[in-house]
């Protein structure tokens, strides 16, 4: 393993560690200055670590702290990661999901706000740039994210519902444990943290392009030099106004890669006419880079 780590590029490498440092310094800040002064529960196993800390004093004697909760919950799943996902991809998992309990550990638990909604706005916000963040740069947090990137391998399903269910569990946990008030808090401190991570990463949202355009050639040379996408090519258009022949491109392409596909078109026909649907549904194969 070691001579493999040696084998990797310095710059991924390097690049990686410091998202890491930065999603666990900000995943900390929420879990300590805002979810757990407003007795607020995150989302996926970092919301289960939270539950097994409140009933560690009951069941134990004393309080297990949340950085080990985290950490102990995200063990198996870092052997699953290894034989199912990637080498690689365990190595980087293990290192945030260390940095992010050690972060908790050190950082003191402060309360800035008993008010749970302050809590839940705010803690569901910071977890979710956090999130954002580092799956924008390559980086899982673990927990479910192995579990899901699993499954979708093996059967090339979404897993959201498990994802939902799961959380479920922890809303409902979260009002019995403090009231029915704070399984709703919990519910929009999720809310929160998923809109931030649907907007910090897009690489998960598709959308369909037609370019309609007379230099066919040039456009498709440079959409296949800069992003691994199909296209679908329709000849002899003709244009109902001036009746002049033309060619129709489709292909679909996630909302992270739009900035470039608008830079080619500048590029290559500005005249160019492009139509873009978002959020379309894809069936059969569409390529994704793998986080190994």
């Amino acid at each position: 393993m070691l001579k493999k780590i040696a084998d990797w590029p310095y710059h991924d490498y390097a690049t990686r560690l410091s998202v890491a440092v930065v999603y666990a310094f900000i995943a900390a800040i929420a879990v300590n200055f805002f979810y757990q002064p407003g007795n607020i529960y995150s989302s996926g196993i970092t919301g289960f670590a939270q539950i097994l800390t409140t009933l560690s004093k009951q069941f134990v004697g004393h309080t297990v702290p949340v950085s080990i909760t985290l950490f102990a919950l995200n063990i198996p799943l870092f052997v699953l990661a290894w034989f199912k996902i990637g080498h690689k991809f365990t190595f980087f998992t293990f290192i945030t999901v260390f940095l992010t309990s050690f972060f908790i550990h050190i950082i003191p638990e402060t309360t800035l706000s008993t008010d749970p909604i302050i809590c839940a706005i705010f803690g569901g916000a910071i977890s979710g740039v956090g999130i954002g963040f580092a799956l924008k740069n390559g980086l899982s947090s673990g927990g479910l994210d192995i579990l899901s990137i699993t499954i979708r391998k093996q059967t090339g399903r979404s897993v959201g519902s498990i994802s939902m269910i799961f959380n479920v569990m922890i809303m409902f946990v979260a009002g019995l444990l403090f009231g029915w008030p704070y399984m709703f808090y919990s519910a929009f401190a999720i809310f929160m943290s998923g809109k931030l991570t649907d907007a910090l990463y897009t690489k998960q949202r598709k959308m369909q392009v037609m370019i309609v355009t007379k230099q066919p050639d040039k456009v498709i040379e440079a959409i296949q030099d800069s992003m691994r996408r199909g296209i679908t090519i329709i000849n002899e258009a003709e244009g109902a106004y001036k009746h002049d022949k033309q060619t129709i491109l489709f292909t679909v392409v996630t909302r992270f890669e739009l900035p470039a596909l608008e830079a080619i078109m500048r590029e290559t026909d500005p005249l160019a006419f492009v139509s873009i649907s978002e959020n379309v549904r894809i069936l059969g194969r569409f390529y994704e880079e793998s986080m190994d």
